[in-house]
């Protein structure tokens, strides 16, 4: 019992010293770094080193955003559904995840020794951090106890995975017989339960040359548009001699998905969706159960048993899941004859923030791209500028070097041997680039490389099948028009059409729709309905007339093309339930990629679908005369604005989708689309402004929450404080990591 005891104290006297240890850390990291924040509470973090720096991330995060930083930690533990007490229906698919997130972090734990120093100590510092901010607020957390967070959880963070819609997409293109031979996985149902992804996710890119620059320096605007709970986090780290760096920082990560500039160059990510995987059909050994061939030989399935806890009323139950394998990828699903595996670049993939941290260090374009050549990203357009004058774009994918035929979303491969199944990807520098191309302009916004310069376009020819069909759809279109052309532009010339509000869909079709409800002869309410129509200025500006009307037309007509006919999007409907030749009288083409589509294939339909606009504009909202603004408003808590924007299907540049109103049927509110933006000038000292919609908080008893939302509708930009004298200049407050803030 004596010895007991004393073993008991021991523990306890090790855990003590371990605990006194991290706060002894916390505390000389807090004195290596300090946090200024400007207005609209961007923290710009000057830190000795790099796990200083990290360290000041984590914190301000959680200071920001509370909670939802810790969720997504304790989610990589794979522990949700250990922390939160979930009902029946969503407990067995939470399960699902957890037992996936272990796997994920079982690679982590191999692949943290193989990080350069410089990564170790952003994952070591981030997660201080966090644990810093806990500690010195406890009350904020008196609700829940979290754990103390470990490197390894912001490490599994990052563990790249195969695409969980590629696996669904696939199965619902089986037709009913195939389905039902089908024995359901652990990875089938996780792919049953992956969201679909909104439309309009993407992102809008510009750079521009000095020769089409009025200062004669290279800019470049990024603007992606997700959810506005995607979590954007604007902040500027500086540590002397390693980088001194402004952008977005993803919440509850030290890095994420980075855009943003350093004193040297900058870059911007747009959705490039390529297919980075294949999936493969092995043959069953009908002689040993759980077993494929291939070579010629039997091959044993390896089988994980992944256990995870769960929290009930009464404790804390256990569950297990089952995890199939081969060398080659992960058993997405099996029948009575084949495995199915799915072999993705993306599988256990590790060092994206060793990627991006280096980036983030370049000093130029050489040292950038040296950067870019781990692939340790396997997707996103990358566009680039930088103070020696260079604008560079690469469409950065992993794309398999296929031996065999792809089978594209709807085919799995059969394979009879390893030699079969992909084994490497295409060198970096063999992928689709434009360096400091003819008119002086990059442009992106999600389509394929084929036409990011009109002067210097990229023949289809030159690469695999399994690369991206050409396509150029009115979002991308209406950017060459704002940027394509030989106009000199400023930086405040790049803000301003930026926020550029035209539907070009209206340019294209609406004479066509004017001359068939002409030739109807309307009378009364659609004749003045037709007057209204025709004095719009082709725009979704919040005070514009007409855009409510010819939206509630457009998706009616979309409507009545699609009935009675298979519903389909190809590259030239590009997200349109309908096909295009129903929809248009001229389909996009790729002779002709900057005027098609156009026309209107039926006349008569378009009359139909205008006269139901009409009445539907009436219910929905009271009227078809209303101002765009009227309808369609910014709100976040109390504050609820006009604002302009519309979907990328009408042609939009200025990205924005709605969902209903809180607290008005007759209203909608953005849920979606612009929300962080930023446009840099490259000269001795970066010059830039930027947005972020939402604030860097959502907190709402934060300064900072929503803070920014009328500047947004409002279409403008604040100044961006970037050099040493700016920051002091504009500072509101300034504190190190657990210090009161007043």
């Amino acid at each position: 019992m004596y010895q007991c005891k004393q073993f008991i104290r021991a523990v306890v006297l090790v855990i003590h010293a371990i605990l006194l240890s991290s706060v002894v850390v916390a505390q000389d990291l807090a004195e290596q770094v300090v946090i200024r924040r400007t207005e609209y509470g961007v923290p710009h973090i000057k830190a000795e080193n790099i796990k200083a720096a990290s360290f000041a991330m984590g914190y301000v995060q959680v200071e920001d955003y509370g909670e939802s930083v810790l969720e997504g930690l304790v989610k990589a533990r794979g522990e949700w559904a250990l922390h939160v007490l979930l009902d029946d229906s969503l407990r067995a698919a939470q399960l699902d995840r957890d037992a996936a997130a272990k796997l994920r972090y079982a690679r982590a734990e191999e692949t943290y020794d193989l990080l350069d120093q410089d990564t170790q100590d952003l994952l070591e510092g981030y997660v201080a951090g966090v644990n810093r901010y806990i500690d010195t607020h406890p009350d904020e957390f008196a609700d829940r106890v979290w754990p103390t967070f470990t490197a390894m959880d912001a490490h599994a963070k990052s563990i790249g995975a195969h695409s969980g819609s590629k696996v669904r997409s696939f199965i619902q293109s089986l037709d009913k017989e195939s389905i039902a031979q089908i024995k359901e996985t652990t990875w089938m149902r996780l792919a049953a339960h992956s969201e679909d992804v909104h439309p309009d996710v993407g992102s809008n890119v510009w750079a521009l040359a000095p020769e089409r620059t009025s200062s004669g320096k290279a800019i470049l605007m990024r603007n992606p548009h997700l959810s506005w709970g995607a979590g954007y986090y604007e902040a500027h780290i500086t540590v002397p001699g390693k980088f001194d760096f402004y952008g977005d920082f993803r919440m509850g990560n030290p890095l994420g998905i980075v855009g943003g500039f350093n004193q040297h160059l900058g870059w911007s990510t747009t959705n490039n969706y390529p297919d980075t995987d294949e999936i493969y059909a092995l043959a069953i050994d009908p002689s040993r159960p759980d077993s494929y061939l291939l070579d010629g030989s039997s091959h044993f399935l390896q089988k994980e048993i992944v256990s995870v806890r769960y929290k009930t009323q009464n404790g804390v139950s256990h569950a297990s899941r089952d995890f199939w394998s081969t060398p080659y990828g992960p058993v997405i699903y099996r029948d009575d004859h084949k495995i199915y595996i799915i072999r993705a670049a993306e599988e256990g993939e590790y060092r994206t923030n060793e990627q991006f941290l280096r980036m983030m260090k370049a000093n130029n374009l050489e040292e950038w791209k040296d950067a870019m050549r781990m692939q340790a990203k396997q997707s996103s357009n990358f566009t680039y500028a930088d103070a020696d004058g260079n604008i560079f774009y690469v469409w950065n994918a992993s794309v398999p070097l296929l031996p065999l035929p792809d089978g594209g979303d709807s085919t799995a491969v059969s394979v009879e041997s390893s030699a079969q199944i992909w084994e490497e990807v295409m060198e970096w520098d063999d992928l689709p680039q434009l360096l400091n191309p003819e008119g002086g302009y990059l442009r992106n916004e999600n389509d394929p490389f084929h036409f990011t310069n009109m002067n210097e376009v990229i023949d289809p020819k030159d690469y695999p099948d399994n690369f991206n069909e050409p396509r150029l759809r009115l979002r991308s279109q209406l950017s060459l028009q704002l940027i394509g052309q030989t106009d000199i532009l400023s930086l405040e010339d790049v803000v301003e059409r930026k926020h550029n509000m035209r539907v070009l869909l209206a340019d294209r079709v609406k004479p066509d729709l004017i001359e068939a409800v002409k030739r109807s002869q309307p009378k009364g309410e659609a004749a003045k309905a037709l007057k209204h129509l025709m004095k719009w200025d082709n725009t979704v500006a919040a005070e514009s007339r007409g855009g409510v009307l010819f939206k509630t037309w457009w998706e009616r007509y979309v409507e009545l093309a699609a009935e009675g006919k298979d519903i389909e999007s190809s590259p030239e409907s590009a997200g349109y339930k309908a096909s295009a030749e129903s929809l248009f009288k001229e389909a996009w083409s790729f002779d002709k990629p900057t005027s098609t589509p156009s026309g209107l294939a039926s006349g008569d339909r378009a009359v139909a679908a205008f006269l139901w606009a009409i009445d539907a504009c009436k219910e929905r909202y009271g009227d078809w005369n209303l101002a765009w603004g009227e309808v369609h408003r910014a709100k976040i808590g109390d504050q609820d604005y006009p604002v302009g924007g519309a979907t990328g299907d009408l042609g939009a540049f200025r990205v924005l989708w709605y969902v209903e109103h809180d607290n008005d049927a007759k209203k909608l509110q953005v849920r979606g689309g612009d929300g962080w933006v930023f446009a840099v000038e490259f000269g001795d000292i970066p010059r830039a402004y930027s947005i972020l919609a939402y604030g860097n908080s959502s907190r709402e008893d934060s300064p900072y929450y929503a803070d920014q939302l009328k500047m947004f509708t409002e279409n403008k930009m604040k100044k961006v404080a970037y050099s040493e004298e700016d920051i002091k200049e504009n500072a509101v407050i300034e504190y190190r990591p657990g210090e009161e803030v007043e």
